[in-house]
């Protein structure tokens, strides 16, 4: 077999139809567009038109919110972490966002990393991210780590 003899399997390729090219084509005339109206026409953008009547989509009461400074953060468990340590990717007496990021464990950093508790907590664990669970701070405190938050601090009435 040689590249000139390739082709594409029977019927995985369909050829596309030239409208509007006589009437022997089958689509000539009207090509297809029916008869006269605005939908015969070019241009046309009539999505969501209801003929004049008021469109569902403007019936509808308007649903939610979203914060304009709302900040959005990367959130790690303590289980990928704990990977990570074993796989030599990262040094566990000293992880920091940046090299967090760096190793691959997390794509992007966004407005911060959050630490989750889900998995084990490597052992003493030293880790400096933007916020953390209560759980995964009381997880790493209990193997032996510690973890610094360097995120604004919620205030008692917060929590």
């Amino acid at each position: 077999m040689k590249l000139n003899e390739l082709s594409p399997a029977d019927g995985s390729n369909k050829k596309r139809m030239r409208v509007g090219r006589g009437v022997g084509s089958g689509k000539g005339k009207t090509a297809g567009r029916g008869v006269k109206g605005q939908k015969a026409r070019s241009g046309v953008a009539v999505n969501g038109f209801e003929g004049g009547q008021m469109p569902i989509y403007m019936r509808l009461p308007k649903r939610g919110f979203k914060a304009p400074g709302a900040k959005t953060y990367a959130w790690v468990n303590l289980g990928r972490i704990g990977k990570a340590i074993e796989a030599g990717q990262l040094d566990a007496s000293n992880v920091t966002e940046e090299s967090l990021v760096a190793s691959g464990v997390v794509r992007n950093a966004r407005d911060g990393i959050r630490l989750l508790a889900k998995g084990d907590a490597p052992k003493k664990l030293k880790i400096t991210v933007t916020g953390a669970s209560k759980g995964a701070i009381e997880a790493v405190e209990k193997a032996g780590g510690s973890v610094t938050v360097t995120g604004p601090a919620k205030d008692a009435a917060e929590e």
